[in-house]
Protein backbone atom coordinates (compact mmCIF):
# COMPACT_ATOMS: atom_id res chain seq x y z
CA UNK A 1 0.00 0.00 0.00
CA UNK A 2 1.67 3.11 -1.26
CA UNK A 3 1.96 6.24 1.58
CA UNK A 4 0.49 9.84 0.27
CA UNK A 5 3.04 12.38 -0.91
CA UNK A 6 3.96 14.61 1.23
CA UNK A 7 1.91 17.95 1.14
CA UNK A 8 4.18 21.49 0.74
CA UNK A 9 4.18 23.11 4.05
CA UNK A 10 1.29 26.27 3.61
CA UNK A 11 3.15 29.37 3.92
CA UNK A 12 2.19 31.77 6.82
CA UNK A 13 -0.60 33.73 6.83
CA UNK A 14 1.95 37.01 6.02
CA UNK A 15 3.53 35.18 3.23
CA UNK A 16 0.14 34.02 1.73
CA UNK A 17 -1.17 37.91 1.78
CA UNK A 18 2.22 38.89 0.10
CA UNK A 19 2.41 36.93 -2.60
CA UNK A 20 -1.43 37.02 -3.12
CA UNK A 21 -1.03 40.87 -3.76
CA UNK A 22 1.82 40.58 -5.88
CA UNK A 23 -0.54 38.45 -7.95
CA UNK A 24 -3.30 40.88 -7.60
CA UNK A 25 -1.01 43.75 -8.62
CA UNK A 26 0.55 42.00 -11.41
CA UNK A 27 -2.84 40.83 -12.76
CA UNK A 28 -4.55 44.22 -12.70
CA UNK A 29 -2.16 46.83 -11.72
CA UNK A 30 -2.30 48.64 -7.96
CA UNK A 31 -6.07 49.84 -8.66
CA UNK A 32 -6.94 45.95 -7.69
CA UNK A 33 -5.23 46.45 -4.86
CA UNK A 34 -7.35 46.16 -1.68
CA UNK A 35 -7.57 44.60 1.41
CA UNK A 36 -11.22 42.64 0.94
CA UNK A 37 -9.33 41.91 -2.61
CA UNK A 38 -6.61 40.12 -0.90
CA UNK A 39 -8.68 38.43 1.78
CA UNK A 40 -11.03 37.01 -1.19
CA UNK A 41 -8.37 35.95 -3.53
CA UNK A 42 -6.46 33.90 -0.67
CA UNK A 43 -9.37 32.92 0.59
CA UNK A 44 -8.94 34.14 3.95
CA UNK A 45 -11.17 35.45 6.54
CA UNK A 46 -12.69 39.37 6.07
CA UNK A 47 -10.25 41.15 7.70
CA UNK A 48 -7.21 39.03 7.58
CA UNK A 49 -5.75 41.06 5.90
CA UNK A 50 -5.75 44.05 7.39
CA UNK A 51 -5.03 42.66 10.72
CA UNK A 52 -1.92 42.13 9.28
CA UNK A 53 -1.33 45.17 7.67
CA UNK A 54 -3.01 47.74 8.51
CA UNK A 55 -2.58 49.77 5.74
CA UNK A 56 -2.12 49.81 2.00
CA UNK A 57 1.36 51.41 2.48
CA UNK A 58 2.20 48.59 4.93
CA UNK A 59 1.14 45.96 2.56
CA UNK A 60 3.06 47.65 -0.35
CA UNK A 61 5.69 47.13 2.05
CA UNK A 62 4.98 43.90 2.69
CA UNK A 63 5.47 43.40 -1.28
CA UNK A 64 8.71 44.52 -1.27
CA UNK A 65 10.05 42.58 1.13
CA UNK A 66 8.40 39.52 -0.42
CA UNK A 67 9.72 40.20 -4.04
CA UNK A 68 12.96 40.80 -2.24
CA UNK A 69 13.01 37.63 -0.86
CA UNK A 70 12.11 35.81 -3.94
CA UNK A 71 14.25 37.54 -5.53
CA UNK A 72 17.34 35.85 -3.14
CA UNK A 73 16.13 32.50 -3.44
CA UNK A 74 16.08 32.59 -7.80
CA UNK A 75 19.44 34.28 -7.13
CA UNK A 76 20.84 31.53 -4.54
CA UNK A 77 19.32 28.63 -6.74
CA UNK A 78 21.25 30.14 -9.59
CA UNK A 79 25.11 29.88 -9.17
CA UNK A 80 26.77 28.71 -11.41
CA UNK A 81 28.81 25.51 -10.75
CA UNK A 82 32.64 25.69 -10.93
CA UNK A 83 34.91 28.34 -10.98
CA UNK A 84 32.87 31.96 -11.22
CA UNK A 85 34.18 33.38 -14.80
CA UNK A 86 32.39 35.64 -17.06
CA UNK A 87 30.99 32.21 -19.31
CA UNK A 88 29.78 30.89 -15.73
CA UNK A 89 28.38 33.93 -15.07
CA UNK A 90 26.86 35.27 -17.80
CA UNK A 91 24.96 31.70 -18.88
CA UNK A 92 23.52 31.95 -15.15
CA UNK A 93 22.39 35.39 -15.41
CA UNK A 94 20.79 34.71 -18.62
CA UNK A 95 19.28 31.76 -17.06
CA UNK A 96 17.50 33.74 -14.26
CA UNK A 97 16.54 36.20 -17.05
CA UNK A 98 14.82 34.08 -19.01
CA UNK A 99 13.00 32.40 -15.65
CA UNK A 100 11.81 36.31 -15.04
CA UNK A 101 11.07 36.96 -18.66
CA UNK A 102 8.75 33.16 -18.71
CA UNK A 103 7.45 31.40 -15.40
CA UNK A 104 8.41 34.72 -12.94
CA UNK A 105 6.94 37.32 -15.73
CA UNK A 106 3.87 38.35 -13.54
CA UNK A 107 6.41 38.98 -10.58
CA UNK A 108 8.51 41.38 -12.54
CA UNK A 109 5.45 43.16 -13.55
CA UNK A 110 4.22 43.59 -10.32
CA UNK A 111 7.55 45.00 -9.23
CA UNK A 112 7.80 47.32 -11.92
CA UNK A 113 4.44 48.22 -11.05
CA UNK A 114 4.93 49.10 -7.15
CA UNK A 115 8.54 50.86 -8.05
CA UNK A 116 6.66 53.25 -9.55
CA UNK A 117 4.00 53.56 -6.86
CA UNK A 118 7.07 53.95 -4.48
CA UNK A 119 8.06 57.08 -6.92
CA UNK A 120 4.87 58.98 -6.27
CA UNK A 121 4.48 58.04 -2.22
CA UNK A 122 7.65 58.76 -0.22
CA UNK A 123 6.68 56.55 2.36
CA UNK A 124 7.31 53.28 0.44
CA UNK A 125 10.30 54.69 -0.73
CA UNK A 126 12.76 52.98 2.25
CA UNK A 127 11.14 50.10 1.12
CA UNK A 128 12.23 50.60 -2.55
CA UNK A 129 15.75 51.20 -0.84
CA UNK A 130 16.53 48.43 0.52
CA UNK A 131 15.30 46.13 -2.10
CA UNK A 132 17.83 48.07 -4.29
CA UNK A 133 20.63 48.01 -2.03
CA UNK A 134 20.18 44.31 -1.52
CA UNK A 135 20.01 44.00 -5.66
CA UNK A 136 23.21 45.96 -5.72
CA UNK A 137 25.10 44.44 -3.02
CA UNK A 138 24.69 41.03 -5.05
CA UNK A 139 25.44 42.19 -8.16
CA UNK A 140 28.95 43.70 -6.93
CA UNK A 141 29.84 40.54 -5.06
CA UNK A 142 29.83 38.91 -8.41
CA UNK A 143 31.59 42.02 -10.10
CA UNK A 144 34.26 41.60 -6.95
CA UNK A 145 34.71 38.18 -7.78
CA UNK A 146 35.14 38.70 -11.78
CA UNK A 147 37.82 41.22 -11.18
CA UNK A 148 35.88 44.69 -11.80
CA UNK A 149 38.13 47.50 -10.77
CA UNK A 150 35.16 49.92 -9.36
CA UNK A 151 32.44 47.17 -8.08
CA UNK A 152 30.09 49.51 -6.79
CA UNK A 153 29.97 51.65 -10.16
CA UNK A 154 30.07 48.67 -12.36
CA UNK A 155 26.85 47.29 -10.13
CA UNK A 156 25.32 50.29 -10.71
CA UNK A 157 25.37 49.88 -14.65
CA UNK A 158 24.90 45.63 -14.86
CA UNK A 159 21.63 46.61 -12.45
CA UNK A 160 20.18 49.30 -14.33
CA UNK A 161 20.88 47.39 -17.72
CA UNK A 162 19.22 43.99 -16.56
CA UNK A 163 15.84 46.51 -15.09
CA UNK A 164 15.97 47.81 -18.35
CA UNK A 165 16.28 44.84 -20.49
CA UNK A 166 13.48 43.15 -18.49
CA UNK A 167 10.83 46.32 -18.80
CA UNK A 168 11.41 46.54 -22.60
CA UNK A 169 10.69 42.73 -23.03
CA UNK A 170 7.77 42.66 -20.59
CA UNK A 171 6.21 46.51 -21.14
CA UNK A 172 7.71 48.13 -24.02
CA UNK A 173 6.54 49.11 -27.50
CA UNK A 174 7.68 45.84 -28.59
CA UNK A 175 6.88 43.42 -26.04
CA UNK A 176 3.96 41.70 -27.69
CA UNK A 177 5.73 41.55 -30.98
CA UNK A 178 9.18 40.09 -29.85
CA UNK A 179 9.82 36.32 -30.51
CA UNK A 180 9.88 34.13 -26.83
CA UNK A 181 12.87 34.61 -24.93
CA UNK A 182 15.37 32.61 -25.90
CA UNK A 183 18.19 31.92 -23.03
CA UNK A 184 21.22 31.71 -25.34
CA UNK A 185 20.52 35.09 -26.99
CA UNK A 186 19.84 36.18 -23.03
CA UNK A 187 23.08 34.76 -22.11
CA UNK A 188 24.83 36.80 -25.19
CA UNK A 189 23.14 39.83 -24.14
CA UNK A 190 24.91 39.31 -20.34
CA UNK A 191 28.10 38.48 -22.06
CA UNK A 192 27.84 41.53 -23.06
CA UNK A 193 26.74 43.40 -20.49
CA UNK A 194 29.53 41.86 -18.21
CA UNK A 195 32.56 42.76 -20.69
CA UNK A 196 31.39 46.40 -20.75
CA UNK A 197 31.55 47.17 -16.93
CA UNK A 198 34.57 44.87 -16.21
CA UNK A 199 36.37 46.78 -18.93
CA UNK A 200 39.45 48.27 -17.80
Amino acid sequence: MSTPAARPPAPDRRTLIADTAIDLVAAGGLRGLTHRAVDGAARLPAGSTSYYFRTRTALIGACYGRLAELDLEDLDGDTPPGPLDRENAARALGALLHRWLTEGRARQLARFELSLEAARNPELEPELHRAGLFARARAAAVLTALGAARPQEAAELLVAWTDGLLYDRLAGSLARSRPAPDPAELAATVRRMLDTVLAP
